[in-house]
């Protein structure tokens, strides 16, 4: 488990990366059912898993929106996620006064993509000494991230990811560029492709995002076969019941099959 992450960052695109799990941080029992089956699919297709699911989600649509059990419970439940899988976890951080205490319960750093530019938050998760994976704001040129790649290394964090999740385009709308995913990998910085955000239609339901759920294979294929070094997928046994984003997480029973698919493409890609 120790060596996933380290072996990435001096190796990217070596195994490729899965980063899965749902939106928030479920029930223990649907957390653990996630990861264990994400991480077995993982396992046999030699790719490497970390177990993903935020504590809180602070930029809900709607005041009512669900938001996570919080930084104290949340990050219990992380740890013991850690050492019940077997397999790194990560979760968002939104303020700098999160960032220490999630680096001692996760492994990766989140920075949600709304909050990219904010220099404090980036400062305060480079401090912890932890790797960082700054998802790309929907609003912000690929070339732009080099700013934010330059602030993460100014404060000293040396093992930087970039997360495509789509541009706006117009609105309630998300397009995905290629064009500009390939600049953003010439950054330096290994990149993720966020398959399932990049679906939404963002405030499309009015108090909720919606989404085109059916587009994320399609668009998974596509970023792998362009190279990327690491996917980011959200599922759930019950998207309907998620607790946040059930527009767009994948079924958790269709996510073993995604994944041979994206083998196959990154297998020929490779020959």
């Amino acid at each position: 488990m120790s060596n996933v992450l380290p072996e990435f960052f001096a190796h990217p695109g070596r195994r490729l990366l899965v980063i899965a799990g749902p939106c928030v941080l479920e029930s223990p029992e649907v957390n653990e059912r996630i990861g264990s089956v994400v991480g077995e699919a993982c396992r046999d297709l030699g790719f490497d898993f970390v177990f993903k699911a935020s504590f809180d989600k602070a930029n809900r649509s709607s005041i009512r929106g669900a938001r996570g059990p919080g930084i104290g419970p949340g990050l219990e439940e992380l740890a013991r996620l850690r050492e019940r899988l077997g397999a790194p976890v990560t979760t968002d951080i939104h303020e700098p006064g999160q960032a220490a205490a999630a680096a001692e319960a996760v492994d990766l750093l989140q920075v949600p993509a709304f909050l990219c530019r904010q220099t404090d938050l980036l400062a305060a998760a480079a401090a912890t000494g932890r790797p960082v994976n700054v998802k790309k704001g929907q609003f912000m040129a690929p070339e732009e991230m080099r700013n934010v790649l330059a602030k993460l290394a100014e404060g000293g964090c040396t093992q930087r990811m970039l997360t495509e999740r789509g541009t706006f385009f117009g609105y309630h709308r998300l397009v995905v560029d290629f064009i500009g995913l390939g600049d953003m990998m010439e950054l330096g910085a290994p990149v993720c492709f966020d398959a399932t955000h990049s679906t939404q239609l963002p405030g499309g339901a009015g108090t909720a995002t919606a989404g085109r759920p059916e587009r994320c294979a399609m668009l998974a294929r596509a970023a792998v076969s362009a190279g990327v070094h690491a996917v980011f997928l959200e599922c759930h046994p019950d998207p309907k019941a998620s607790a946040s984003d059930a527009a767009t997480v994948q079924p958790l029973d269709r996510v073993p099959g995604l994944l041979r698919e994206i083998a196959r493409v990154r297998a020929a890609v490779q020959q």
